[in-house]
């Protein structure tokens, strides 16, 4: 921990940012049940609330606030937004770590040299520098390995696996259609097979499995839900 503390001296927010290509936003002018499924498929606790572009931030909407809906149908998604705080990636993270115990705020808007969003960060962003990795009810300790079976007969799988342990216990031959790519772990070669960094509940086939997306963090899959392609009855 002390190493953290003097290593993030160091640091800046756009150090550990969520960039703003991987950021979850809602739109102001979606419908509340675009809204819900967005913010039940995702698993976020607050979300950056934009109008006409994703530059035009409002505001941040806490997810538990939606609930205050089923209860006054009657209120204006707009009342619920709370105020959005906009620090720039230059600012350090012992002066952010300062603002967030003080405002009492859990999430912050980076902003660009140029007044542009470059991502978020978030005081858990923060303390992981410092006490490392914040497990929570998505993830399984390390020694309780990186496949295990769950009660449905599919498998858990970390998204750091390895592709030869994947390939032996599931007994495929997993690997990328270009022989000049190479891939460590199974969540790398997953991402680049679909083309983009996968987000929570996208699924995808390779080489005879199902790889349905469990949980993100950082802009990396922790976990996949592995199970064999059903082939369609003839």
């Amino acid at each position: 921990m002390l190493e953290g503390v003097i290593r993030m001296a160091d640091m800046s927010a756009g150090d550990v940012m969520v960039p703003a290509t991987r950021m979850d936003f809602l739109d102001i002018g979606s419908t509340m049940d675009e809204l819900l499924h967005q913010v039940i498929d995702t698993a976020h606790s607050r979300f950056p609330v934009f109008e006409n572009e994703r530059e035009n931030i409002l505001g941040i909407l806490m997810a538990k606030d939606l609930l205050k809906l089923q209860r006054a149908p009657e209120l204006n998604i707009r009342a619920l937004i709370r105020p959005a705080v906009f620090v720039p990636e230059s600012k350090g993270l012992n002066d952010l770590l300062r603002d967030f115990r003080g405002n009492r705020n859990h999430l912050a808007i980076v902003i660009d040299e140029f007044g542009r969003v470059a991502g978020l960060i978030t005081i858990e962003d923060v303390l992981e520098q410092i006490v490392g990795e914040i497990e929570d009810e998505f993830d399984m300790p390390e020694d309780e390995g990186d496949i295990f079976a769950l009660p449905d007969r599919t498998y858990r799988v970390s998204g750091d696996t390895p592709i030869e342990r994947v390939n032996a216990a599931f007994e495929v031959i997993l690997h990328s259609g270009d022989p000049d790519d190479h891939f460590e772990t199974i969540g790398g070669l997953i991402a680049h097979t679909m083309g983009h960094v996968p987000k929570r509940g996208e699924r995808h086939s390779l080489g005879g499995l199902d790889f349905a997306v469990l949980h993100t963090k950082g802009g990396a899959v922790k976990w996949f839900k592995v199970s064999p392609t059903q082939v369609p009855a003839a």
